[in-house]
């Protein structure tokens, strides 16, 4: 399916709430150029499972120069995009998060909002935020399912911390059009019916 308009399409949701399956599935059936969140090469990721307090800081300034990189390539394309994980969750929730239980120290939590603050003014504002609702049960299911190993450590109470903060941050959202979707109950990948669903959301919410 094609736009007269390039659209850039970002999915938002916790750890384990499906974003990287379905923003596969939307680009096929759209025609979109997909762009998935950077794990396997990210050379923090299993550090900071292991030591949080350690490695906080890396590996959010990493995700922040990927993202700030994939970010302004997407939206100079010229052609319809959609990303797994926004810029916007990596310092509304993952950095707030780790400042908030102690595991980012206050100057290096300062250097980095600070920074963020700088490199959005720069950025277009996604055409339409969609927001994967799911439950802590639902995550925890998933992500025991996908069986990443540096995944399988993380504890259910970290997965309620980013979700108290997904829920604070999809509440005050101003920067654009937002489709916020519960996904307990829905099955994209496995029933074509429940994929038609969302598909139907994002139609009416793009105007299609």
């Amino acid at each position: 399916m094609n736009n007269t308009k390039s659209l850039f399409i970002a999915v938002a949701g916790n750890i384990g709430a499906g974003k990287s399956s379905l923003t596969k599935l939307l680009a096929k059936h759209y025609g979109w150029k997909p762009y998935f969140e950077s794990v396997d090469d990210n050379p923090y990721l299993s550090d900071f499972y292991g030591d949080m307090q350690r490695w906080s800081f890396h590996l959010q300034i990493y995700f922040l120069a990927n993202r700030f990189k994939n970010h302004k390539h997407m939206t100079e394309l010229g052609e319809s995009v959609i990303q797994d994980r926004s810029i916007y969750e990596d310092a509304e929730i993952f950095a707030r998060n780790l400042y908030d239980i102690g595991k980012m120290d206050n100057r290096d939590y300062e250097n980095y909002a600070s920074l963020f603050e700088v490199m959005t003014d720069y950025l277009k504002a996604p055409d339409l935020m969609i927001y994967l609702k799911s439950s802590v049960d639902t995550l925890v299911q998933q992500i025991s399912r996908r069986g990443r190993s540096f995944e399988q450590g993380i504890q259910r109470e970290y997965l309620e911390q980013l979700n108290t903060h997904y829920e604070n941050w999809i509440g005050r959202y101003k920067r654009g059009p937002l489709l916020v979707i519960p996904s307990d109950n829905l099955d994209f990948v496995n029933k074509q019916s429940d994929l038609q669903h969302v598909i139907g959301l994002v139609n009416k919410s793009l105007g299609m």
